[in-house]
């Protein structure tokens, strides 16, 4: 055993020694305020900045000691170090002051100003005078595209930016060029930064280089927004957010830390997505009647849709985008019976199993951590970083654990970031992927299997029959299939924390049977459970599955068969779920249409349409892919008649003498109560009567500035602040803030004294990396089974059939992303289908501008797209795009010349 005492000392104090970890990391859990730069607690240490100076003492004798740096110093037992001697101080405020000499002192105009970690330091080590007089470096900034701007003459080469791009996240076309004193950050000649998760230069930065363009086109100061903690609706991971309100708009949105769900870090999708909030041609007022549309005055509009309930054969139709409270008060006004989840047959089919895969199944349901921390993955059908582009990037992490096991056998520390990847070099832990098309994970992988999604299910099959031989196995002749199957069955045998990915990326029911028949057959093997991580769709998939309900194929059979009097769509465009002719169908068989959503009212008109609250404008909770259910918590009250769905639905349940309850708090006791899977989301966030001491929380920060002028417009006297009956926050600077420990689904905005960048998060965690220390937001309720006493679903049969496929897009399948001009700039140029060359050679296509694709009750003329990185077997539609609407995916379908090109 060694000798060394279990404790170190810094200034006088002991604390626990800790050898696996740094000294700053120790230092600034303690409480500790030691300035840094280029450590960052996903980076690792490279102690390129040197300002994290601190003296260490050989013994108690030692009176002089040796300076240090904190990041790249083990917490052995016994050791000795002082924070505040003078020699230390002394280093930090020199290196501070040598780093400001060619920084342009431009905070006035700086987006970062008030937001920014180098004041922070600047203050902290004292350098509160300049007394460089000299001639500045001086930079050219760079056109970095829609989403982030780049001003180079603010860098103090902290190496940030190049280590989170290239190294962490990635990316190819962000360097570091130059050296000593003309260091430059940047790619190689002006152009749009390639990384979907680029918008995170802005956070990692710890100065104004890299900035929020969207936000410092439309700029207010950090301490003049208003804040709430919500949820991303851009997918169903489930990403923490804060966004920040002012004049009615959503400004910008940053990264709120979960450590099970998005860690430190958002995609560009969900902190760019916003702009559908400030959408001008938002409908803001209730309005009545197809052809000329007049407004109406809320309480006339919800007494003509009482009216029309009132009446009977009133139907409802959910969303995956809509919030459990939403979904499930049109459900309880109309009836189970009268309720529609808003997919298809199809659609649902695929929910209903992925939550019996997570409820059921025998694995354990994955969170961010455990992606990273696996040690072995299979990919099955899943391209993560266009459908969870979060997920990709924790996977991403996932391959260097070799690395790290490598330096663990070294006695090398994990946290020093350059030593671990000299000593892994391009050694990775295995990673196998199946997708109809190439991914961003492929050269990462050990290697990837090209397939259409029957031929991917065939692979799982495979797998799941060289871990327990009494599945069955996929068709014999495939000799190829079964060595690479049994490849990856012995590797995640070996592994002692393997994962599978998979999801609904193939919109393939084959592809998540086989997924099942992995997990079960590696349970059977071994006894133990492997993780299981899905990616799915819509930001309330799982949610709207555990509400149940009938499928928009049955609603549609309902109508041809009967009609319908009055059909209410919850924020959901039908258009995107049905194919063109039977939603045409269904509209005609409809003699009312009631649509309550936030979007622009695009065709189908509506015979009366509530305008409905976006994600930022109400409260409520979506349930993410891996089962957490999470509240979003309003953060700003709009102008107009918009109002959260449910709320809608209350006040019309009480024109019809139906409890619904007066407030959310009551809606959300109903749903639990109401549906078993649910009950735990009243633990997900405080109720409206929490209060920290006897006040509830501001949504503004101590600093907020020009209530009254903001009003002047209207009223030159302080407008009373609006109530919130929905949630324990205040639309106001009253209030307590200062509480570290309390839940953190009610901490609003991340401030500390001294610490006004995002970088103040290590207040507010229970250790570094770790929880936040009122525990993580959102109440898991899913955490897989052990059932494996099922049968085995069989393998699909081979076929030589065409089979459509989606190919998804980051900025260009996903809804509500959509309509972000930042973003629209990088997304999808339209609808087309895409073919292997080889493929359209065999069908003599490959010369046609545009083809015609037949299946039953479809026949579709698009441009063609010529793709040597997808299946040859794989007809390639893009997800999400205009003029494909839904019904196309899975199926068996024949090309050929269109008519025009035939004669």
């Amino acid at each position: 055993m060694s000798d060394k005492p279990a404790y170190i000392v810094i200034d006088g104090t002991k604390h626990p020694a800790d050898p696996s970890r740094n000294l700053l990391e120790i230092a600034l859990e303690l409480g500790y305020d030691l300035p840094y730069f280029c450590w960052h607690p996903e980076l690792g240490s490279v102690g390129a900045c040197r300002q994290c100076a601190v003296t260490q003492y050989a013994d108690d004798q030692d009176e002089r000691g040796r300076i240090v740096m904190a990041c790249m110093t083990p917490c052995q037992g016994g050791a000795r170090f002082s924070l505040d001697d003078a020699q230390s101080a002394e280093m930090r405020r020199s290196v501070i002051e040598f780093l400001m000499t060619n920084h342009p002192h431009d905070c006035p105009v700086c987006e970062e100003g008030g937001n920014c970690h180098l004041q922070d330091m600047t203050q902290m080590t004292g350098h509160s005078y300049r007394r460089y007089r000299h001639t500045k470096r001086t930079h050219r900034n760079q056109d970095l595209g829609p989403l982030v701007a780049h001003e180079m003459n603010r860098c103090i080469a902290c190496y940030r930016c190049v280590r989170y791009y290239r190294d962490y996240a990635g990316g190819h076309d962000l360097e570091v060029f130059g050296a000593h004193n003309h260091v430059y950050f940047g790619r190689a000649q002006d152009g749009i930064l390639e990384s979907p998760f680029a918008g995170n230069l802005v956070e990692v930065c710890p100065t104004g280089v890299f900035t929020d363009k969207p936000y410092g086109d439309s700029y207010t100061r950090k301490w003049d927004l208003q804040q709430a903690p919500s949820v991303c609706a851009h997918c169903a991971v489930g990403c923490n957010l804060m966004p920040g309100e002012r004049y009615g708009r959503i400004k910008r949105v940053e990264n709120r830390y979960h450590e099970a769900i998005n860690g430190y870090f958002l995609c560009d999708r969900g902190r760019y997505g916003y702009a559908y909030t400030n959408d001008p041609q938002r409908p803001r007022h209730a309005l009545s009647g197809r052809a000329e549309a007049k407004a109406l005055e809320p309480r006339a509009a919800l007494q003509q849709l009482a009216d029309w309930i009132a009446e009977g054969d009133a139907i409802g139709v959910g969303s995956p985008r809509a919030s459990l409270e939403s979904n499930h008060a049109l459900r309880a006004l109309l009836g189970a019976e009268q309720f529609y989840r808003g997919e298809s047959r199809g659609t649902c089919a695929l929910d209903d199993l992925a939550l019996e895969l997570l409820r059921d199944a025998p694995v354990q349901v994955a969170t961010l951590r455990d992606i990273e921390n696996a040690d072995s993955a299979l990919v099955l059908g899943e391209d993560l970083l266009n459908t969870a582009p979060r997920l990709e990037l924790a996977l991403r992490q996932m391959t260097r654990n070799l690395g790290f096991e490598l330096a663990r056998q070294a006695h090398v520390p994990t946290w020093q970031d350059q030593s671990v990847r000299l000593l892994a070099q391009q050694q990775r832990s295995a990673l196998f992927i199946a997708t109809p098309a190439t991914t961003s994970l492929d050269a990462m992988a050990q290697w990837h299997w090209r397939s259409h999604p029957d031929g991917i299910a065939r692979l799982g099959h495979a797998v799941a029959h060289a871990l327990d031989p009494a599945a069955p196995p996929p068709a014999s002749g495939q000799r190829e299939l079964m060595s690479r199957a049994g490849e990856i069955a012995d590797t995640l045998l070996a592994a002692k924390r393997p994962l599978l990915v998979s999801g609904h990326a193939c919109q393939s029911l084959a592809v998540l049977h086989a997924t099942a028949a992995v997990a079960r057959a590696y349970h059977r093997a071994t006894g133990r459970r492997l993780h299981l991580a899905l990616a799915l769709p819509e930001a309330n998939t799982l949610g709207t599955a555990m509400l149940g309900g009938a499928t928009l194929d049955e609603l549609c059979h309902r109508a041809d068969a009967a009609g319908i009097r009055t059909l209410i769509v919850l924020e959901n465009d039908l258009r995107r779920r049905l194919p063109e002719a039977q939603l045409r169908q269904l509209l005609e068989r409809t003699e009312r249409l009631v649509v309550i959503d936030h979007l622009p009212p695009d065709t189908p008109d509506a015979d009366l349409l509530l305008p409905a609250a976006t994600v930022f404008e109400a409260t409520g909770s979506f349930v993410n892919h891996a089962g957490r259910v999470q509240r979003f918590v309003q953060t700003f009250s709009p102008e107009g008649d918009q109002r959260a769905s449910w709320c809608w639905l209350q006040h019309t349940a009480r024109l019809l003498d139906r409890d619904l309850g007066l407030d959310l708090d009551a809606l959300t006791k109903d749903c639990a109560a109401t549906h078993p899977l649910l009950s735990g989301m009243l633990q997900a966030a405080p109720a409206a009567d929490f209060r920290l001491g006897g006040a509830r929380i501001p949504r503004q920060p101590h600093r907020y500035s020009g209530r009254t002028a903001m009003q002047a417009h209207r009223d030159i006297h302080e407008i009373q602040p609006t109530k919130d009956p929905d949630s324990a926050f205040s639309f106001s600077m009253e209030g307590v803030t200062t509480t570290m420990d309390k839940p953190a689904s009610a901490v609003p905005l991340v401030w500390f004294p001294r610490w006004n960048s995002p970088q103040a998060i290590n207040k507010f965690q229970s250790e570094i990396g770790g929880p936040w220390r009122g525990g993580n937001p959102g109440i898991p309720l899913l955490h897989g089974g052990t059932d494996d006493h099922g049968d085995y679903a069989e393998p699909p049969a081979p076929s030589s059939a065409l089979q459509t496929v989606p190919l998804w897009h980051v900025f260009g399948s996903e809804e509500l992303s959509n309509r972000s001009p930042a973003l629209r700039e990088r997304g999808l140029a339209g609808a087309c289908v895409a073919l292997h060359p080889d493929t359209a050679d065999r069908l003599g296509l490959a010369s046609e501008p545009l083809v015609q694709l037949e299946a039953p009750h479809l026949s579709l003329i698009l441009p063609l797209q010529l793709r040597a990185d997808l299946d040859p077997q794989s007809v390639g539609l893009p997800a999400g795009v205009e003029g494909l609407g839904g019904g196309l995916f899975g199926l068996a379908v024949t090309l050929r010349p269109t008519p025009e090109a035939q004669a």
